[in-house]
């Protein structure tokens, strides 16, 4: 099956997905034939009340899940089929992830958490990561903190440097699950100011799950979901 729009601005889009969660009894029907699209350098906020499936829907596109059935497409490549090695390196390439708790790796300093998604990928020398680690540190105002461990950083510098990380590989998307959701509203703003500055000056596509109406409004796309569906 052919990706259904073949515009050079589209990034990602799926369509028809289906995803049960459980079993037996407890089986529930959790996306119910999704369909969706991302435009490069374009943020768009999906919506909706807790269990509506924003967070299913975001792991599926970001190649951390599978779907029942339904078709996906990242840069114009068919993966709904794709074995878990092809899946693994697309998402590796193309897609950074930022979700509400940083994850970064304690024992790490903010250069070599930043450094980390480069290692794998493995297509950069030590002085090229560490020089491109540094450059996303101080795009995101922590030039000056690039040696200080990860638990030595305040809340909202965890968070930028998280979105620094997901930057890393300069993926053509950016997939954010409540980012700013255990951040006070001055790092909320900002952290949110980051992300979308820094992806529409490198023409990334955003899709960003939040339960935030402000940030949702200060979105280009809204699409609130209800019950695995769009509405």
């Amino acid at each position: 099956m052919s990706q259904p729009l073949s515009s050079p601005d589209l990034a990602l889009s799926c369509e028809g997905v289906h995803r049960y969660l459980g079993s037996g009894e407890g089986r529930v029907h959790v996306l119910r034939g999704v369909s969706f699209e991302a435009e490069r350098g374009k943020v768009c906020a999906i919506v909706g009340p807790s269990g509506c499936g924003k967070s299913t829907l975001l792991y599926l596109l970001g190649l951390l899940d599978r779907a029942e059935s339904g078709e996906l497409w990242i840069n114009g490549q068919q993966l709904s089929q794709a074995d878990d090695a092809t899946r693994t390196a697309v998402r590796g390439e193309h897609i950074g992830f930022v979700f509400q708790f940083h994850f970064l790796l304690p024992e790490f300093s903010a250069l070599e958490n930043v450094m980390m998604p480069m290692r794998k990928l493995g297509r950069l020398s030590a002085e090229q990561m560490e020089a491109r680690a540094s450059e996303l540190l101080c795009e995101v105002g922590l030039g000056d903190k690039t040696r200080r461990l990860a638990t030595q950083l305040s809340g909202g510098e965890q968070q930028r440097v998280a979105i620094a990380r997901a930057l890393a590989n300069a993926p053509s998307i950016i997939l954010a699950d409540e980012p700013t959701g255990n951040l006070d509203h001055a790092n909320s703003a900002l952290v949110f100011d980051l992300l979308c500055q820094l992806a529409r000056n490198n023409g990334q596509a955003v899709v960003l799950v939040t339960h935030n109406p402000d940030i949702a409004q200060r979105c280009d796309i809204i699409r609130p979901m209800s019950d695995g569906l769009f509405v």
